[in-house]
């Protein structure tokens, strides 16, 4: 009351015009009536609460089991699993028919456009367990002026890139790892540990950090220095290896036992595919179902995604909400000219890669795996879709990333500029059409890396030479 008082006094003396025409109670009583407003008021606003925005909707997971990918052997759900008896995949597998009771494409556009709306053909199955940071649907952006430069216009061709930068962390690592933490969330794991070449790392340690598991990463000692703060400051223990992200992997299966984490190494859990596989069921729904992009060139390290993509569009045939036999992309796997065990091992003919020994990348870290778990699913998807594997240079994808970004103003990582890359040189050797429609991927925004430098400069104690500004000198 005494701190009030005070404060109605101090009025009193600011309100000289007041005091001309009432006495002083009078006008204190008026203040007190302000005060009493500006009360109610912060109350109202203090007390209101905002509506979050929908995330996960109720229904029931179909999943039924999961299998190895190679020897097709069954694994029971609810139970944790890193690889199979045969150390490959394994491969979450659900009850299609009853799956589409509920999954329609009528319910489909009802739902919260999150990565969540595909409940019933992922594994989660108690809604509480469903970690959540803001997994909206990525944009698919048209790139006009490029396409009518390489003349895929005049063709009847479109180019299209779905930018995966929007999601949390920055980067499509947000989609599998979401899956994976909110497995490990249902399944009691308390510590998780992973190789990382940076992004995968920080979508760790932040759906970790949101659900209560401790988080360890390790990542090449020349990964980006804003990816090793960002795993940092998320709430990861973080490493810097002496080596490959595989030698990280070493370390991770050799601290199992005695540290008590999940391997959530790429491929050597089952859920992240899950969680990837939901860019093939968005960008299939975002294409309205019935015909989709002719080729997609998707960047490739550990091929998760891709392998994701290509269970996804089965599984919306099994599902009906695509007829059977209806035409898929063609899957193109593209890597950097100084790691590419995938490219290799295609045009030999092989099913399983070779471990690359000095593999090098000047920019793009995050195809930079010199031998991946899911080679042959990646090589399978790329010939069973009738596409291929193909390298590009690193001057290839530095120029590819400066073109992009100063013709339809979207800042591509260099993995996504790979893809551009590879566009470019496969209308150049006929692999691609220019009247197909092409759908590249950026697997993250390119603010998550080093950029070139910009050194225009002015002397503001000289004269502004305005010519020379105009030559962009």
């Amino acid at each position: 009351m005494a701190s009030m008082m005070s404060s109605i006094s101090f009025n009193v003396k600011t309100c000289s015009g007041l005091q001309q025409k009432h006495n002083v109670r009078s006008c204190r009583k008026q203040l007190q009536k302000q005060q009493q407003g500006r009360a109610a008021r912060a109350k109202t606003i203090t007390t209101a609460k905002a509506t979050p925005t929908p995330r996960v909707p109720e229904g029931d997971s179909a999943v039924t089991h999961l299998e190895c990918a190679l020897e097709g052997d069954k694994y029971d759900k609810g139970v944790l699993h890193n690889l199979s008896a045969a150390m490959k995949p394994l491969i979450v597998k659900y009850d299609y028919a009853k799956a589409a009771k509920t999954l329609t494409r009528e319910s489909l556009a009802t739902r919260p456009n999150t990565l969540w709306k595909w409940r019933e053909i992922l594994p989660v199955t108690k809604t509480e367990n469903c970690v959540y940071l803001g997994e909206e649907a990525t944009p698919i952006l048209e790139a006009p002026r490029l396409a009518e430069k390489l003349g895929a216009t005049a063709a009847g061709g479109g180019l299209y890139v779905k930018d995966e930068g929007r999601l949390p962390t920055g980067s499509f690592k947000a989609r599998g790892l979401v899956m994976a933490v909110s497995m490990a969330k249902e399944l009691g794991v308390k510590r998780m540990a992973m190789p990382t070449n940076g992004n995968a790392g920080a979508a760790l340690a932040a759906y970790c950090t949101s659900c209560g598991i401790e988080a360890y990463t390790f990542a090449p000692e020349d990964t980006p220095a804003c990816n090793i703060e960002e795993m940092d400051i998320q709430g990861a223990t973080v490493y810097k290896a002496n080596g490959y992200i595989d030698d990280c992997g070493k370390i991770v299966a050799g601290g199992k036992e005695e540290m008590g984490w999940f391997d959530t190494s790429t491929l050597k859990e089952p859920y992240r595919i899950e969680g990837k596989k939901t860019m093939g069921l968005e960008l299939a729904e975002q294409f309205g179902f019935d015909e989709l992009p002719d080729v997609i060139l998707y960047p490739t390290g550990g091929g998760t995604g891709l392998i994701g993509m290509w269970k996804a569009f089965e599984e919306l045939e099994l599902l009906g909400i695509r007829p059977k036999g209806s035409k898929k992309p063609r899957m193109v796997a593209v890597q950097a000219e100084g790691c590419a065990p995938i490219v290799n091992a295609y045009k030999e003919g092989k099913e399983f890669a070779t471990r690359v020994d000095d593999a090098y990348t000047r920019s793009a870290m995050g195809i930079r795996v010199p031998q991946a778990v899911g080679d042959f699913l990646i090589i399978r998807a790329c010939r069973e879709s009738g596409g291929y594997a193909v390298t590009v240079t690193d001057d290839e994808i530095d120029e590819a990333q400066k073109e992009y970004a100063r013709t339809e103003g979207v800042l591509l990582c260099p993995e996504g500029a790979a893809t551009y890359a590879a566009y470019k040189n496969g209308l150049a050797s006929g692999d691609i059409q220019a009247g197909e429609t092409a759908l590249l991927f950026n697997c993250a925004t390119g603010l998550k890396y080093p950029l070139p430098p910009s050194n225009r400069n002015i002397d503001i104690t000289k004269p502004v030479d305005y010519a020379a500004i105009a030559e962009g000198k």
